[in-house]
C-alpha cells in the first residue's frame, strides 16, 4: 500500500552519502575496516561505558550477551512478555528457560514491585526492556538484581539517547544492547550493539562476534595463521553500517531533538480527546520518541480506530502483542498470568512519527483521529 503517512521515515543527508561512498570508493576493508572503531568509541563515549562491540543486529548482541555471561540449560532468566519477540528467543538460544514477568503501567517496563515473586534458585539474570523511547525502573530493577546476585541485561534496543535520573540509557545495567534496524532513532539499516564496563565480558564478546578468532590484526590484512580459542559466530558489523552509524551518531542530537518536537505537537492536540492517553513521560527521564504511542479504553475502540485510519492511508501499528500468547510460547511454555501485559497490549496503538515530518502531515493525522471521535 503507498501510505500517505507511514509508520517512520528515515532521516538521511549529504554526509551519510559521502560517508558510505568513501568506503566503497576506496576498495578494500569493507569488513574490518577503521569505521567499525570509529563508531565502537563515539558510542561508548556517548552513552558513558568504557566498551562498546558493533554487530550485525541487536538481536545477535543480545544473543552474544547472554553468551557472554555463560548463560546455559536450566538457567532461568527473567523477561517481558511486553517486547519484540527476540528478547525472549535469545534465551532459548543458549538453551535457557525464559520466564515472563508483568510490566507497570508508567514506562511499560518490567515492574520491580512483584518482579522478586519470579525469582527461583535457577534464576540467573532478568532482561528488562526499554519502551519506545523511554527507560524502564532501571534502578529499582538494579537493586532487585544486585540483592540477588544477578546479571542485568539491558534489552535497550529502543532506547538510545534517551537518559534516566542523568544516566544515559545503557550505562546502569551489567551490559546493554541496541539495534539500528530501520525504524530506530539512530539507523543503519540493520545493525545492533553492546556496551558494557566490564573488560571480562568485552574480551569475552570480541571472541563471540567473529568465530571465536583472537584478532590482534585486521584478518584481511594479516598473512599470518590465525589462532581460534573456541566457538564464535559471524555476527560482525560490515565498515559501510559502521560508516553510516559514523555519520547517524554525529547528527543523534539534532534527531532527538526534532522527534521531541514533534511528539510534543502531536501530544498537545490528542491530549484534548478525551478517550486517548499521550504518551506518559517520567520526572528524571528524558524520552527520545522512537515510538509514539497512544493508550485507548478497550481494544474494540483501538481496532475500530486503526481500521478507520489504514482507509485514510495512516499506518499504525500494535506495539507489542504480548510474547506468551504466539502460538510458539503457547504450544510450548505454561501459561503466564500477566494481566497488566495482557491489558496493555489491548490498549495501546503506535502512531507515525519521524524526525523531519512536516506540519501538514501532523496535522493530516490529528485531524483524522480528531474526525473518528467526533464521528
Amino acid at each position: 500500500m503507498n501510505w500517505k503517512l507511514p509508520l517512520y521515515k528515515i532521516f538521511t543527508d549529504d554526509d551519510d552519502v559521502k560517508i558510505v561512498s568513501d568506503v566503497i570508493k576506496r576498495g578494500q576493508n569493507w569488513a574490518i575496516g577503521p569505521e567499525i572503531n570509529e563508531f565502537e568509541n563515539a558510542l561508548a563515549s556517548y552513552v558513558g561505558v568504557k566498551y562498546c562491540l558493533a554487530f550485525n543486529s541487536g538481536t545477535s548482541a543480545l544473543h552474544a550477551a547472554l553468551l557472554a555471561y555463560g548463560i546455559k540449560k536450566t538457567d532461568e532468566i527473567i523477561v517481558p512478555s511486553f517486547s519484540f519477540i527476540s528478547t525472549a528467543n535469545s534465551v532459548l538460544f543458549v538453551n535457557g528457560t525464559p520466564v515472563f514477568s508483568d510490566i507497570e503501567e508508567e514506562t511499560y517496563g518490567l515492574d520491580p514491585e512483584i518482579l522478586e515473586q519470579k525469582i527461583s534458585p535457577k534464576t540467573k539474570a532478568i532482561i528488562p526492556m526499554d519502551y519506545g523511547g523511554q527507560s524502564c525502573k532501571i534502578f529499582e530493577l538494579k537493586r532487585i538484581a544486585y540483592e540477588n546476585d544477578l546479571t542485568l541485561i539491558e534489552d535497550a534496543a529502543e532506547c538510545l539517547g534517551a537518559s534516566v535520573k542523568g544516566k544515559k540509557v545503557g550505562s546502569v545495567s551489567d551490559i546493554s544492547i541496541f539495534s539500528f534496524c530501520g525504524n530506530k532513532v539512530l539507523t543503519t539499516g540493520e545493525g545492533g550493539a553492546v556496551v558494557t564496563n566490564s573488560y571480562e565480558i568485552y574480551e569475552k564478546l570480541k571472541l563471540l562476534r567473529s568465530h571465536g578468532r583472537v584478532e590482534k590484526k585486521n584478518y584481511f590484512d594479516d598473512p599470518s595463521s590465525s589462532e581460534y580459542l573456541g566457538i564464535g559466530y559471524n555476527w560482525r558489523m560490515s565498515s559501510i553500517t559502521a560508516a553510516l552509524g559514523l555519520s547517524q551518531i554525529r547528527k543523534l542530537g539534532k534527531l532527538i531533538k526534532m522527534r521531541q518536537d514533534n511528539a510534543g505537537y502531536l501530544s498537545s492536540k490528542l491530549s484534548k480527546i478525551p478517550e486517548i492517553q499521550t504518551p506518559n513521560i517520567l520526572k528524571d527521564n528524558e524520552h527520545i520518541f522512537q515510538m509514539y504511542t497512544i493508550k485507548l479504553p478497550n481494544s474494540q475502540i483501538r481496532t475500530k480506530l486503526q481500521s478507520y485510519l489504514t482507509e485514510k492511508g495512516i499506518f499504525s501499528k500494535v506495539y507489542f502483542e504480548p510474547i506468551h500468547l504466539t502460538t510458539y510460547y503457547k504450544n510450548n511454555f505454561k501459561s503466564s498470568n500477566l494481566p497488566v501485559t495482557e491489558k496493555i497490549s489491548d490498549q495501546i496503538l503506535s502512531l507515525p512519527l519521524y524526525p523531519n515530518m512536516t506540519n501538514k502531515e501532523k496535522d493530516y493525522l490529528v485531524n483524522s483521529i480528531s474526525e473518528f471521535f467526533a464521528s
